[in-house]
């Protein structure tokens, strides 16, 4: 299987790069988009210059509905006529994020699945799909959940709450002899998704993809140290590669690495990992 970054926050090289995440995965002749980036032109753009042909994708997965993660997905659909995109039924709801200057909507483009009918297969609780995927949304832990989540909500008017994420779904893929686990930003806590992931499969993942979501990129401001370090603990005790950037952060990626050493690598435009 082979990752590569189409879309991070970072780029070391001529790629562009903005805050968001795409992810593009190849299993032998066929292939899987995760997540769009905040931008369809960024993402195409992007692709292209890697030689990932996002025509050619036989099926897509939207981790969440948050913009930075689904901005590109229109272009995506344009661009490809027959992949089907896996989300989850409440992926189109309202959702938004408290800034110190007021409340931004963040969220999906809700008008999608009416525009492009019969493109999206809409998911819930754990879902088998075709190549060996495994969608899962029913993360029931509570263990390690980051406190930047607390300026993120759903719902709006009198429905307006604070998130709960049940619109997050992550993605198990087997093939080649290896099992790999991507998440989007792992609002759930991805010491919960991981566990959950073992529960599905019986095994703990070969590598796991995800930004851990330790930092508050609204208000500047990380995980204190002690919940970054408890978290490292408990990803040290799982046999897995983490390869991670987006909503980490570079302080709580530092204080990672000195738990996880070489078991931890960062995510950037470009990058592409061989599993």
């Amino acid at each position: 299987m082979v990752v590569t970054v189409l879309v991070e926050n970072t780029s070391p090289g001529a790629l562009r790069c903005a805050h968001g995440l795409s992810l593009h995965v190849r299993t032998g002749d066929r292939s899987i988009l995760f997540d769009f980036g905040p931008d369809g032109e960024l993402l195409a753009e992007n692709a292209g210059k890697l030689g990932a042909d996002l025509a050619a994708v036989d099926a897509a997965v939207l981790s969440h509905g948050h913009n930075d993660h689904a901005g590109g997905l229109e272009a995506f659909l344009r661009l490809n006529g027959h992949a089907p995109v896996y989300a989850h039924k409440l992926a189109f709801g309202k959702h938004s994020a408290q800034r110190p200057y007021g409340r931004k909507d963040i969220g999906a483009d809700p008008s999608l699945p009416e525009k492009y009918p019969g493109r999206f297969r809409l998911t819930e609780g754990t879902v088998s799909a075709d190549g060996g995927v495994t969608l899962f949304s029913d993360v029931a832990g509570t263990a390690l959940i980051s406190g930047s989540n607390g300026t993120l909500y759903e719902g709006e008017g009198d429905g307006l709450q604070r998130d709960r994420f049940l619109h997050e779904q992550n993605m198990l893929l087997e093939a080649e002899g290896k099992l790999i686990l991507i998440a989007g930003c792992a609002h759930r806590g991805i010491v919960n998704i991981l566990r959950r992931a073992e529960e599905i499969k019986g095994r703990a993942p070969d590598a796991v993809f995800s930004g851990f979501h330790l930092t508050n990129p609204g208000l500047g401001t990380d995980e204190p140290e002690a919940f970054v370090r408890a978290v490292g603990e408990a990803l040290l005790a799982c046999p897995s590669v983490y390869y991670t950037g987006h909503c980490t952060g570079e302080g709580p990626f530092r204080l990672l690495r000195e738990i996880l050493g070489p078991r931890l690598l960062s995510l950037s435009c470009g990058a592409r990992f061989e599993i």
